[in-house]
């Protein structure tokens, strides 16, 4: 069910919200709750941190009609909250590979 939502959400974002500046989020990986009664939403958009932070906003005031065109294609009696949260993996690793890179030079 987790690929489904994230290709539906992704779906979604791209075809139905109206608003233009969510069509550049990707959605990076889903993880749902045990008894599916959340699905935690990671995301990744290009931009700097005031972009990132509006998207967030944005996101927020999306997610309820998401979540209402989730319930039109999941074959579920409830469709699940909706938790996003922007993936910061890739600045997490980037760091990551500049402390071992420091290490190496001294």
């Amino acid at each position: 069910m987790e690929n489904t939502i994230h290709r539906e959400i992704s779906r979604i974002l791209f075809e139905e919200v109206k608003d233009e500046r969510l069509k550049y989020v990707t959605i990076t990986t889903v993880r749902l709750t045990t008894d599916l009664s959340y699905a935690t939403i990671y995301y990744r958009v290009i931009g700097n941190e005031e972009q990132i932070s509006s998207t967030k906003e944005n996101i927020q005031e999306a997610k309820g009609f998401i979540r209402k065109m989730l319930s039109g294609v999941l074959k579920v009696k409830r469709v699940p909250d909706l938790i996003f949260k922007y993936d910061e993996s890739i600045e997490y690793g980037e760091r990551i590979d500049k402390i071992i890179e420091d290490i190496k030079d001294n």
